[in-house]
């Protein structure tokens, strides 16, 4: 059997590197080496299998664990368990170590659980095939205001483990808020030996709409109306999200104050039989420029109260 290159250096990351530098170093690696780029490369496609391989080992902790201290003797099949020395290699140098019997037992026990079993008079450490649950992923997605109060449908675009680029419809439910999280069941990082993939978790952020501000469920706006209309009273035509409403204006309407509109907020994500209101806060338009029949009116209702 050829010997394997050490993962580390399949990988070019020295051997107390961290997750986050084993994710990169595969990342860039493997979108180097992908079959789809090198069509017909035999040597990238093996480069390909090396990288993940190495990979698939680095990225899991217990793997990992192993493999530091016993090598790929760990996963080949060519491990002894009755008497089991093996050359650990480190940055310190070559370093032996000694196992036998229920000692063995133990520390298999330890690091792999279930993927120890004893049958038939000997012993099995049946480690190729445990499974292992993918990564989760994540992702963000930017939606206007109105899409996320009435719910919308969006392409997205991701790049997989492998650094390839993939397309994805997702549904965007209506009253959702900018943190919210969309889980994708499955669409994370694909799983080892059979094991099932991770879920890819997307942040949404919502952009503003002009005129609107949103508070939970609530929306606040502001409206308007003349200065005759505040005095005598009328109606005034307020924009909402589900289009123009008339209301009315009471005689003598100070400005600063609050109509309430039911029903015309943001629907809620858990129950979309309920929505939230809209405060609508009157401004009252003073005139900048008056003809002189107006001035006169005016200092004669000034000289009236």
């Amino acid at each position: 059997m050829a010997q394997k290159r050490d993962y580390y250096e399949v990988l070019g990351i020295p051997r107390d590197a961290d997750a986050a530098a084993i994710k990169k170093a595969y990342r860039k690696l493997a979108k180097k080496y992908h079959p789809d780029t090198n069509k017909g490369d035999a040597s990238a496609d093996e480069k390909f299998k090396e990288v993940s391989e190495a990979y698939e080992v680095l990225k899991d902790a217990e793997k990992r664990k192993l493999y530091d201290r016993f090598g790929t003797a760990a996963f080949d099949g060519s491990m002894d368990a009755g008497a089991y020395r093996s050359s650990d290699q480190t940055a310190a140098g070559s370093r032996t170590y000694h196992f036998e019997g229920d000692d063995m037992e133990e520390l298999f026990r330890e690091l792999f659980g279930g993927g120890y079993r004893r049958s038939s008079g000997f012993d099995e450490y049946d480690f190729t095939h445990r499974s292992y649950r993918g990564e989760n992923a994540a992702a963000q997605i930017h939606i206007d205001f109105d899409e996320a109060v009435s719910g919308c449908s969006k392409v997205i675009s991701y790049r997989d483990e492998n650094g390839m680029t993939r397309s994805l419809q997702v549904s965007i439910p209506a009253g959702i808020d900018t943190g919210k999280k969309i889980r994708l069941q499955g669409r994370g990082a694909a799983g080892v030996n059979g094991g099932p993939s991770g879920d890819l978790y997307l942040e949404v952020i919502v952009g503003k709409k002009a005129g609107f501000e949103r508070k939970g469920q609530d929306v606040y706006t502001t409206v308007q109306i003349p200065y005759a209309t505040a005095v005598l009273g009328g109606e005034a035509v307020v924009p909402t999200l589900y289009g123009n409403v008339r209301c009315r204006i009471r005689e003598g309407t100070q400005s600063g104050t609050k109509i309430r509109l039911r029903g015309k907020g943001i629907v809620s994500m858990e129950n979309s039989a309920k929505k939230g209101d809209q405060y609508v806060t009157v401004e009252i338009q003073v005139p900048r420029t008056l003809n002189s029949e107006a001035k006169q009116k005016l200092r004669e209702y000034q000289q009236a109260v």
